[in-house]
């Protein structure tokens, strides 16, 4: 099997240039974009009157800012807006194309501004694509306020931004808009001279559609309303459908919507749901996930959550895996389906999981006593005189291939590690296991 297998995707290509476009100008989800506090929909928790996010788009608010949700919940707008406080400088990196030269530039001009008393605020889209160097050329200009940090990010920032900049900045988490911000950003588009200005007529029904389509992500829905759109037209439902290949579906793969949905998935193999599991594989596929990844999630769980209870469970999973490698896709998709419906109707058992732990745990506490010597080795010269290998009975000599013989050191004879359950192939293990423990552990 290629390595290549288990190759980490790579990066995605970089983003859209013109995120931080002004106002009338560029695709419809720009120029639609917020002037104002008062046009912003969603997010009022985190913009009530003295809020420090509420202050810091006012321009009186002195505190670093990672703003952290999915897609199309207003990130770079309220970035925008700050930029626009009054008496401060803007300057925007996007974390896909600036390095450390870049940060540091930006950093060293913000001091020179500083030092006649201008405040620069630095605005940085995908922070969490930075590496630990380029986040820690921040930290110096964060702290002492050289610069004020506005981050944008769709992971959890806990775990792609470093700690010491996460203690620096307060961490705002933006929620996905509800389908009635969808449809008021969408009304707004329709007639506001900046997006279409009343020129095209948008049926009720094609609205619904729409906010049903975005999905949570007001530049879905505004985008997916500009490729219907024509001057002098009716936009309904069909026209929509006509001129969108597939329905939208909200599934970042670098983002937080990879990494609960690939969740879900597991989650739903490992209770039974087979047709829970079928609705989050078809989701990822759709989406374009790499096959490969959703390949090495099933052998992880076929081991994990299933184990001995159904032996085969890895084995249809390496072999699904070993699929994707040689027929790709768009074939490849069935095998996944085959290995995810095997995987999610399996006996479960965590038994070989729960046994590896408490093995490690012992380990760890210290339980790690010298090798019996009969277990030792004793090929090479000299190994008898210091008594390796002397006395080890050879199993395979007795006729049942098991016999009386300590293996684990001393103060772990009795470690019962292993606790098969009663489900699937473990309920016949149980009973063998209980005679082999009785064998081996017998005295001599």
């Amino acid at each position: 099997m290629s390595d290549s297998l288990f190759d980490v995707p790579g990066d995605p290509g970089p983003g859209d240039p013109g995120a931080l476009a002004p106002p009338g100008t560029g695709p419809l989800a720009v120029r639609m974009r917020p002037a104002s506090l008062d046009e912003v929909v969603g997010q009022q928790h985190l913009l009530r009157a003295g809020s420090p996010l509420r202050r810091l788009v006012e321009g009186s608010g002195a505190a670093s800012v990672i703003l952290y949700g999915p897609p199309g919940t207003g990130k770079t707008t309220l970035a925008s807006l700050i930029s626009q406080a009054t008496g401060r400088r803007f300057e925007a990196l996007s974390a896909l194309s600036a390095g450390v030269k870049e940060v540091r530039a930006v950093i060293d001009t913000a001091r020179r501004s500083a030092v006649h008393g201008g405040q620069t605020v630095l605005f940085i889209d995908e922070v969490h694509r930075f590496s630990k160097t380029q986040q820690d050329a921040l930290l110096a200009a964060v702290e002492n306020r050289v610069v004020l940090l506005v981050a944008a990010t769709t992971e959890n920032p806990s775990f792609s931004v470093v700690a010491p900049l996460l203690s620096r900045s307060l961490i705002l988490q933006l929620q996905p808009l509800t389908p009635q911000d969808i449809e008021s950003v969408l009304r707004r588009a329709i007639t506001d001279p900046r997006g279409l200005g009343g020129a095209v007529e948008v049926t009720d029904e094609a609205v619904d559609l729409l906010v049903q389509l975005s999905a949570g992500d007001a530049r879905r829905a505004l985008t997916a309303l500009e490729v219907a759109s024509e001057p002098g037209e009716r936009v309904t439902v069909e026209i929509i459908e006509q001129s969108l290949d597939k329905a939208a579906v909200r599934y970042d793969r670098d983002g937080d919507q990879h990494y609960d949905v690939v969740s879900a998935f597991i989650k739903s193999m490992r209770g039974s749901d087979v047709d829970a599991a079928l609705h989050y594989l078809a989701r990822m596929l759709v989406a374009g996930e790499d096959p490969r990844f959703i390949a090495r999630r099933l052998m992880i769980l076929a081991s994990e959550d299933i184990g001995m209870a159904d032996p085969s469970a890895l084995q249809i999973a390496v072999a699904a895996a070993q699929t994707v490698q040689l027929i790709g896709m768009p074939e490849a998709q069935l095998t996944l389906a085959h290995a995810t419906v095997h995987l999610a109707t399996a006996p479960k058992s965590n038994a070989v999981t729960t046994a590896l732990a408490a093995a490690m745990g012992d380990i760890r506490a210290g339980k790690a006593g010298p090798v019996p010597p009969h277990l030792r080795d004793g090929h090479y010269s000299g190994a008898a005189k210091l008594g390796h290998a002397v006395g080890y009975r050879y199993p395979h000599d007795h006729p049942d291939g098991v016999v009386p013989q300590q293996y684990p050191p001393d103060d772990l004879v009795l470690a019962d590690y292993y606790q098969p359950t009663g489900r699937g192939v473990e309920r016949e293990i149980t009973t063998r296991l209980d005679k082999l423990r009785a064998i081996v552990r017998r005295k001599r």
